[in-house]
């Protein structure tokens, strides 16, 4: 099954306690943040104590609600262009807004998570598949429709074999 539009907006509507995601890639080509990232290479920040959009008011709801969300993102150094405009737009503020951000650098390490993709996970018990393109445009948002025990073992390594990101930028 695929999901989109509304289908893809309740998953997050409907999660009961836990939204995670892991990312593997070092660009995502989202062309709804063309500009933002026009703004980032001319130079112009953002305040994190401040910023505020849909996304982060999601995630003070949900925390409100209880319900948690979070991810991993696996890098290498260097940071491609689009990680740094990530981490220096977004994660500081989804942290404040509640999101768990964490990194896993595996610069100068083995993978442990070798050719697994992207995915979101809800509940664990619901697996989205998250199918890009070799540049980082999406193709797809597909349930997986299989046992989700080896996403939780991803979920459980990717945690354990990363860092906060506030520590992680600290370094």
């Amino acid at each position: 099954m695929f999901l989109d539009g509304d289908e893809w907006r309740a998953t997050f509507r409907d999660f009961r306690s836990e939204a995670w995601r892991l990312e593997t890639l070092s660009q995502y080509l989202v062309p709804q943040e063309a500009e933002e990232i026009k703004g980032f290479r001319d130079g112009k920040r953002i305040d994190p104590e401040t910023f505020s959009c849909d996304y982060t008011e999601r995630l003070r709801r949900q925390r409100r609600e209880g319900r948690r969300q979070g991810r991993v993102h696996v890098v290498t150094r260097p940071l491609s262009e689009y990680l740094e405009f990530e981490f220096s737009r977004y994660y500081q503020p989804h942290i404040r807004a509640g999101e768990h951000i964490r990194i896993l650098d595996v610069t100068n390490r083995e993978n442990p998570l070798p050719g697994v993709q992207d995915f979101w996970m809800f509940d664990q018990s619901t697996v989205v598949l998250m199918r890009y393109e070799p540049d980082g445009t999406q193709i797809s948002r597909e349930v997986y429709e299989g046992d989700p025990a080896p996403f939780i073992e991803y979920q459980r390594i990717a945690v354990a074999e990363s860092v906060p990101f506030l520590e992680y930028v600290k370094e």
